[in-house]
């Protein structure tokens, strides 16, 4: 049996079949992912990218310097508990009555949306992992780094992005 196919300009078999194996890895790597969060640092970055911002795919806080639109009245937010807002993803909360925190709504374990506030915990429906709302610590697995705290400021009775 010959290593060539047949016909003029065609590929050896040999070659033929390593690009195949080839792009058949990459697609199951591709597919795998890291299922790590070392993945990224807890700010959005990678280590491997040196550093830059993962893409959000929505907007974020405003400018720095100018206070965005409200996001909240002070009252919206239960004391021991929150309010997630997607579109900003932010998710408020006050922890106890006057103090008011903000941190990311991503998961740090693979980047799902947190989901709910309830008993004192930030929670992600994905993998069940649980932060703290006075300070996004990690409360229960599998996610291993806190949620990144956001700035908000309190003007009168809103609740805006610093």
């Amino acid at each position: 049996m010959s290593d060539e196919l047949t016909g003029p300009g065609t590929q050896t078999r040999r070659a033929l079949l390593a690009g195949a194996g080839a792009v058949g890895v990459t697609v199951v790597l591709t597919a795998c992912g890291t299922g790590d969060d070392d993945a990224l640092d807890g700010t959005g970055s990678s280590p491997s990218a040196g550093g830059a911002p993962a893409p959000s795919g929505s907007a974020g806080a405003p400018a720095e310097g100018g206070g965005g639109a409200a996001l909240a009245k002070k009252s919206d937010i239960p004391v021991g508990g929150g309010k997630i807002f997607a579109e900003q993803q932010v998710v408020v909360t006050q922890p106890t009555e006057g103090e008011f925190k903000a941190f990311s709504s991503i998961c740090t374990h693979q980047q799902c949306p947190v989901t709910g506030v309830d008993g004192g915990t930030i929670n992600c429906s994905c993998h069940f992992s649980k932060f703290s709302v006075a300070d996004g610590s990690v409360k229960g697995g599998p996610a291993r780094k806190p949620l990144p705290e956001q700035k908000i400021a309190v003007d009168g009775d809103n609740i805006v992005l610093a």
